[in-house]
């Protein structure tokens, strides 16, 4: 078995990670919705809305972490690299 390459099981765990919370995000506002409904009825305000909302902003963010730029997480090492190769390049 070959040993596992860290960077890929972040982008990994991330990935594994955004699929859990965003099966969370559509339970849990199926049954805000459903609340709503059976309760206030089609009629009044959309309350759940500002949920589906806000919690959305979050779940995009997990998304764009893990699908579109992965790497961007691992921004402390890259600075920390950069600033490496500049001390070397100072010496």
């Amino acid at each position: 078995m070959q040993p596992r390459d860290e960077k890929l099981w972040k982008v990994a765990k991330r990935r594994a990670h955004f699929q859990r919370d965003l099966m969370s995000y559509f339970f849990t506002n199926a049954i805000l919705i459903a609340i709503w409904y059976f309760t206030s009825g089609p009629h009044n305000h959309f309350w759940p809305g500002w949920v589906l909302f806000f919690w959305g902003i979050g779940v995009a963010t997990q998304y764009y972490r893990a699908y579109i730029r992965p790497d961007d997480a691992d921004l402390a090492e890259q600075e920390y690299q950069k600033l490496l190769e500049e001390k070397q390049k100072g010496l």
